[in-house]
């Protein structure tokens, strides 16, 4: 197959750059990537070995579409919270407008191709999903749930949308040789652990840990949330060597669940767990980069 012509992109929500790097990876050439939050968009551009492109800190609400170079792909990750089962619970279920502004520079610049990554329950909002798969002029492909667990050893299901001018059926993706979570955890892990985790293990909270054994040889971590970052005692690791036999993921170790490399930097501080746990798995993003390709191609 020829793969010589690279499609451009531009990525909005970008977060940290996973769907960005993914992308990449496949061969897309991303141009323009945005985001509101200036401790995202400092991290991409503390990653100049990855992110060589223009990295804007920006609202998408205060971006006029024209004003933005045209690209052959739109890519966009715009925040799910309020489509997740947590704001179920919390009654903050009532969607968001940020999918308009993103549907609005599709919809003016009419794209070859437009990518949409967000959580299962995006579904259960009739006006999102038809603003975006009832674009006149586009076929589009669905595909939910898409689980991490294709390329990684975290279970994170995410939908993912794609839209293009021309007929096209995008492959399902398959199973992949997945790494073992032993061979992700850090041989001499750095990690403080707060009163919280052990309240949390002794029953004070409304839930338990989750509990993980590497020695397990099919173990996989549970979601990697943002909201590690405020409580690591949600999910734990089997670890000998503290108190109690276990402990929190470390940074580095949230980022490989995620399927970031090792060279990608991520600042020694909690704010990063948050930074890992919104963005797109980077196998994900190649997945749907690849396929992209042929598209192009």
């Amino acid at each position: 197959m020829n793969m010589n012509y690279k499609p451009t992109a531009k990525g909005y929500f970008s977060g940290c750059g996973g769907m960005e790097l993914g992308l990449m990876q496949a061969g897309i050439n991303m141009t323009q990537s945005l985001d509101l939050d200036k401790e995202a968009t400092d991290c991409m551009q503390a990653n100049q070995q990855y992110f060589s492109h223009q990295v804007l800190t920006q609202d998408i609400k205060d971006i006029t579409v024209l004003e933005q170079e045209r690209t052959d792909i739109i890519v966009g990750t715009y925040p799910c919270t309020k489509y997740s089962t947590i704001a179920d619970i919390k009654g903050t279920r009532t969607g968001d407008d940020l999918f308009l502004h993103f549907f609005r520079h599709i919809a003016i610049e009419k794209p070859e191709m437009y990518i949409v990554e967000n959580v299962p329950g995006m579904k259960k909002f009739p006006v999102v999903m038809e603003a975006m798969t009832q674009l006149p002029g586009y076929y589009v492909n669905v595909f939910c749930p898409v689980d991490a667990l294709c390329w990684l050893p975290q279970s994170r299901e995410r939908l993912i949308l794609i839209g293009t001018r021309k007929h096209f059926m995008p492959a399902a993706p398959g199973m992949n040789k997945r790494a073992c979570l032993s061979n992700l955890l850090e041989e001499n892990p750095k990690v403080e652990i707060p009163d919280y985790v052990y309240t949390r293990l002794n029953g004070n909270y409304r839930d338990l840990p989750i509990i993980v054994d590497p020695d397990d040889h099919n173990a996989f971590a549970p979601t990697c949330l943002a909201h590690y970052s405020k409580d690591r005692g949600t999910r734990l690791v089997k670890d000998k060597r503290f108190p109690h036999g276990v402990r929190p993921f470390t940074i580095r170790e949230f980022a490989r669940l995620q399927g970031f490399p090792d060279d990608f930097h991520f600042p020694d501080k909690l704010s990063s767990y948050r930074l890992i746990g919104n963005a797109v798995a980077p196998p994900m993003a190649r997945w749907i980069g690849l396929e992209a390709m042929k598209y192009f191609n």
